[in-house]
């Protein structure tokens, strides 16, 4: 992954800067970090074959964001190919601000030949995030990335500086390219399987011939390897040939650091794990396979160290197996991921709700997800409801005061609704502000979910087999559960979180999984301070594009 390139400004605009910079120093503000991002088509070849791909600056993927808990970020981002585009922070809770949070329901799009500045402020947050576009299935194609938050300085993360900090993304993959898949979904089809997996934008057999590693490596130091699954559909199993794998981040929170031979990453999740070049000098293979999928699909890169001169073993070592156990195996894994209660991070707002366990739920929410055709198309629903965007961003028709002319709010119920019955509509949930609520994810296809909810981190308290009733909140981890922002769900089981509706706005909560959520099975959360303060969410900014009904309304400041 190469350097971000940064803006060349005008000596005006320079010269203002730096008085904007010395006004903040003045005012303690935190740091800003300015970019300058120009997405363009261009051939790239994740899988060996050529075909068009979303590149940032020339770049696939795209470049990184290093920055660190608290800064402000700016990116400005140009348009530069033939179709209206938004990209997404995943995991990154835009406090009182979901107007950056880049999804159709949110904002307008970004014209082919227009630019806009995103604005937002990493707030009281570390670990490891994805970027990547939102619009059609521009996912498809590329235009994403990695960004990591570091820790302040002055407080210590809990294990020692890394030799390097090294980004892998990987996931499933395509040679259709995006413009075709979607043409192959609006027509009522499911897009298919995938052709391969790809690692950082490349895929290799065992005994290919590598020219470039994923990762150099120096006898006795120790690595700092960022993994996420940026793919459209498939879990993945990732490993690396004789050496065990710490884990001691995940999306956001430090866990107890275990250590394993191989971890399943589900689409849109990121961990960060730890590896010391501990073995004889030579090439090892870093091995990435499907799981809970029909047929196994593999990909393989070469860790190299320095100085070695022997290839890496073709006995790669083996996945999970892919059975009713396999499941099993899963979840016992996720059950092993516990939260590092004793290390110096960021905590979730509000401060204390790591004590999530001793606060009263207010609300439970269950939500069934469905594949079901509709009028002789595939459609994907929760609790019968299957979500369509318009011409008109949600927000902007409720800021505004016109929602009644563009959705209905709750058409989603609290109770788990299956059936035929699908209703095909934009769909918003109202959610009371800073209730603390579970959310229980009912899975009873035979297929794995993976779900995502924006502008907040919940605690992942349970997975497990099976049907859930009230009586399942014995087996809830109420003490160090994860904080994350994606929770899996296997075939015929459930998957419970809890979190607190304490961040204004209008939050999206979608499978992970493209097709799926771009055939309808996502919808969001209003939720709304009754103050109408500032204090709990920010007016529409003055640079946000306006369109569909609201595109020649005056702009309205709704806060004081």
């Amino acid at each position: 992954m190469g350097t971000i390139r940064r803006t060349v400004l005008p000596l005006p605009l320079v010269m203002g800067m730096h008085l904007l910079c010395l006004l903040s120093i003045g005012n303690a503000e935190d740091p800003y970090l300015f970019f300058e991002w120009h997405l363009t088509y261009g051939t790239i070849s994740p899988l060996g074959v050529p075909q068009q791909g979303i590149l940032i600056n020339g770049q696939f993927p795209g470049p990184e964001i290093n920055c660190t808990s608290n800064n402000n970020i700016v990116v400005n981002v140009f348009n530069e190919i033939d179709e209206p585009l938004l990209l997404t922070w995943a995991g990154i809770q835009l406090r009182k601000n979901s107007w950056q949070d880049g999804t159709p329901a949110t904002m307008c799009p970004i014209l082919p030949g227009h630019n806009y500045t995103y604005k937002f402020q990493v707030k009281d947050q570390i670990g490891s995030y994805i970027y990547f576009p939102t619009t059609a299935l521009h996912r498809a194609s590329g235009g994403m990335g990695i960004l990591k938050v570091h820790s302040r300085p002055l407080i210590p993360i809990p294990f020692d500086n890394p030799a390097e900090d090294h980004a892998i993304l990987l996931g499933d993959w395509y040679n259709k390219g995006h413009k075709t898949l979607k043409r192959i979904l609006d027509s009522g089809r499911s897009i298919g399987k995938p052709d391969g997996i790809q690692i950082n934008g490349k895929s290799n057999k065992v005994g290919d011939a590598s020219v470039e590693p994923l990762i150099t490596m120096e006898a006795g130091k120790t690595y700092r390897l960022r993994v996420c699954n940026v793919g459209m559909r498939l879990s993945v199993n990732f490993r690396i040939q004789d050496h065990a794998m710490k884990l001691v981040e995940m999306e956001g929170s430090h866990t107890v650091q275990n250590e394993y031979e191989s971890i399943d990453i589900h689409v849109g999740q990121c961990m960060s794990i730890l590896v010391t070049a501990d073995q004889t000098p030579k090439d090892y293979y870093f091995v990435a396979s499907s799981r809970f999928f029909k047929q196994v699909l593999t990909s393989v890169a070469t860790i190299r160290y320095a100085n070695g001169n022997e290839p890496a073993s073709p006995q790669i070592p083996l996945p999970p197996p892919e059975n009713s156990v396999g499941i099993a195996w899963s979840i016992n894994q996720f059950r092993s991921f516990r939260w590092n209660l004793t290390a110096s991070a960021a905590r979730p707002n509000p401060q204390g709700s790591y004590h999530y366990g001793k606060i009263n739920i207010t609300r439970t929410i269950k939500l069934s997800n469905s594949r079901q055709v509709v009028d002789g198309k595939l459609r994907f629903a929760v609790n019968g409801v299957s979500h369509v965007d318009g011409e008109t961003p949600l927000k902007l028709a409720e800021y505004y005061g016109k929602a009644d002319q563009v959705f209905k709010y709750d058409l989603v119920k609290d109770e788990a609704e299956r059936g035929d019955k699908v209703v095909v509509a934009p769909s918003v949930k109202n959610a009371t502000f800073r209730n603390f609520v579970e959310i229980i994810f009912e899975n009873q296809e035979k297929t794995i979910q993976t779900w995502h909810l924006d502008g907040y981190s919940f605690f992942a308290v349970a997975i497990e087999p099976g049907t859930w009733t009230p009586e399942k909140r014995q087996n809830y981890n109420l003490l160090d559960a994860v904080s994350r922002h994606t929770i899996q769900v296997y075939p015929n089981s459930w998957a419970a979180i809890m979190t607190t509706f304490d961040n204004a706005g209008m939050w999206n909560l979608r499978s992970d999984m493209k097709e799926r959520a771009y055939l309808g099975q996502q919808f969001y959360f209003s939720v709304v301070s009754p103050a109408l303060s500032l204090r709990d969410e920010y007016n529409l900014p003055a640079t946000q594009e306006l369109c569909g009904i609201v595109k020649d309304l005056p702009r309205l400041a709704l806060y004081t």
